[in-house]
């Protein structure tokens, strides 16, 4: 079955949702049903030697099904949207070249619609004198500083912009002050030649919480704390940015004495609880391009195959 290019349309599945729902188990699953492959949209397992912290899909779903984009860059290796989105496209295009169905999986709201929706992002290459600058700036101004330029100089991207994701505040800056355009006016949109159908796995919060947490202490018993001993031992400072991801940064708190062993673990939780949060502006429960389906108590895999059935392989 040619699942990519159905009817002379070139076809791709998209598994999106909150942290802990289930994205990566039922993309793999669908996939190898299908005759599909996997396109990894979470930007923490890009990096090799971050297993657990990450819940990179099993060696053993690796084996049944092709995953693409999981361990393609060490830890301090800089990586991009830009750079997702041109390894994202070449993955999309070397499974359609083989007749195989792709299913795009991750919670990382930005990767998912970019790739999704064709953003058109700035071909700036990072300044990393002008970043350390700004992030002086916030440290000794606070964060509200970096805020109030932005406004000045892209109001439009200012009003939108995660006032928390201070990186990304620093990179509308970065564009601006190297270019001269404000970053909304270089984020066009070129929606790709394919069609798209969009899985969105919801779970209740208290039940979506208890998963969170238990996938928590799972990796706290598979040997994280480990994990990440190991990558400081081999040279990946705690002061980089893949470093910076829920549990790699509680942990690093913790083997430098910040945080004990039980706050470590609580701070884990609580900031994955913040986490699928945050993924709801990103996964709107209302957004009709979702084909939303209840994870928290039934087997989801069924009505998903239902949705693929009905949306990509019927005639």
């Amino acid at each position: 079955m040619n699942g990519g290019d159905h009817d002379g349309k070139r076809r791709l599945i998209a598994v999106v949702g909150p942290t802990a729902a289930g994205k990566t188990a039922l993309a793999a699953r669908l996939a190898e049903r299908l005759g599909g492959e996997v396109i990894n949209a979470d930007s923490r397992q890009l990096y090799r030697g971050m297993e657990i912290g990450t819940a990179k899909p099993t060696r053993a779903e690796r084996h049944r099904v092709r995953h693409h984009l999981i361990d393609i860059a060490d830890p301090d290796e800089p990586f991009n949207l830009s750079r997702y989105l041109d390894l994202a496209k070449e993955a999309l295009n070397d499974s359609w070249s083989r007749g195989a169905l792709p299913f795009i999986a991750g919670g990382t709201g930005q990767y998912v619609w970019a790739l999704l929706e064709g953003w058109q992002v700035p071909r700036v290459p990072p300044d990393l004198e002008l970043r350390a600058e700004l992030e002086a700036q916030a440290q000794r101004e606070g964060p509200q500083s970096l805020l109030d330029e932005l406004a000045e100089v892209d109001p439009e991207y200012a009003a939108r912009v995660d006032s928390a994701n201070i990186r990304r505040v620093i990179r509308a800056l970065e564009v601006f002050r190297r270019t001269g355009r404000p970053i909304s006016a270089c984020q066009t949109r070129e929606p790709p030649d394919c069609d798209a159908t969009i899985i969105g796995l919801s779970c209740e919060r208290d039940a979506l919480y208890r998963r969170i947490d238990e996938r928590v202490e799972a990796m706290i018993a598979g040997g994280l704390v480990d994990e990440v001993r190991g990558l400081i031992e081999r040279g990946y400072g705690c002061e980089l940015p893949a470093m910076s991801g829920i549990g790699y940064r509680q942990v690093c708190q913790h083997l430098a004495g910040d945080l004990s062993y039980e706050e470590m673990i609580e701070r884990i939780k609580t900031a994955t609880h913040r986490l699928a949060r945050s993924q709801r502006a990103w996964f709107r429960a209302d957004d009709a391009r979702i084909h939303w389906v209840d994870a928290t108590t039934d087997d989801p895999f069924p009505q998903a195959l239902r949705i693929v059935e009905s949306e990509v392989l019927a005639p």
